[in-house]
């Protein structure tokens, strides 16, 4: 007489129960991966040359190969574009001189055509998923003053660079902008790869910088908020000055009542 066949058959209802389970999951994988979402990237890149061949490629050439007006694109990556385009640095009214912030030229449908665009010319930097909440404000402060604080002075506002560059002022940025900076190195600024600030770390970076907008002025007065230099200038200019007077007064009180006690009484 045969046993039943209890085990292979617990065995194949376990095995369906654990695809049932994965099959939601898997599904929505390959839905977003499929060919709609393939097919809707290719849509937004298509879109983005359309807007690089009548805004970008007169500097950067067709394909974004570089011309002597403007770099190369290919392999920048999508934080550059993104960077660059929203902070209105590009397009360039004038080639050749250091890109002032300003009001994006693009609308965010349009920047994000142009990112897909740029993007698919090569492999690079891709925008950083960046959340401030995540950070913590004491490694961004140790961050900053190591890596930042030097051209972008202790409080964020900027300063003069060599060959008459500046490092622009922190205080406009946004949390995205500050942790793409790092990654794409715009300008002077040299390119802090994950091996130098960790994609945590820009989470605290950006949770520092942004505070720096309005910090809690625990000293006192503000001074503008530009550093030592202003801390400098009042010392010298109220502190010194203070003195010079108080000596004066001193003096002078000291003067006439030696004066006073070397006239001969009646």
């Amino acid at each position: 007489m045969r046993r039943p066949m209890t085990r292979p058959m617990t065995r194949i209802a376990v095995e369906l129960a654990l695809v049932a389970v994965l099959a939601a999951p898997l599904g929505a994988l390959l839905a977003t991966i499929g060919p709609g979402s393939a097919r809707a990237q290719e849509d937004a890149v298509e879109a983005g040359e359309e807007l690089f061949l009548t805004g970008c490629v007169s500097c950067h050439g067709p394909g974004g190969v570089g011309t002597d007006q403007g770099p190369t694109l290919i392999g920048v990556g999508a934080a550059a574009a993104d960077f660059m385009l929203r902070t209105g640095r590009m397009p360039l009214a004038v080639p050749g001189q250091q890109p002032p912030r300003k009001e994006p030229a693009y609308g965010d449908e349009d920047i994000t055509y142009l990112v897909a665009y740029v993007a698919s010319l090569g492999p690079g930097p891709e925008i950083p998923d960046v959340d401030p909440e995540r950070g913590d404000m004491a490694m961004g402060g140790e961050l900053y003053r190591e890596n930042c604080a030097a051209c972008h002075q202790a409080a964020g506002s900027g300063g003069a660079l060599s060959y008459g560059r500046h490092a622009p002022s922190l205080h406009e940025a946004t949390a995205t902008e500050i942790a793409e900076a790092p990654r794409i190195g715009p300008g002077q600024m040299p390119v802090f790869g994950p091996e130098v600030i960790s994609d945590s770390d820009l989470d605290s970076l950006a949770l520092y910088v942004l505070q720096l907008d309005d910090p809690a002025d625990p000293g006192g007065l503000s001074l503008g908020r530009i550093g030592p230099v202003a801390e400098g200038f009042v010392a010298i200019l109220i502190g010194l000055g203070t003195l010079i007077v108080v000596a004066r007064w001193v003096t002078r009180t000291r003067r006439q009542r030696l004066t006073e006690a070397s006239e001969p009484r009646p």
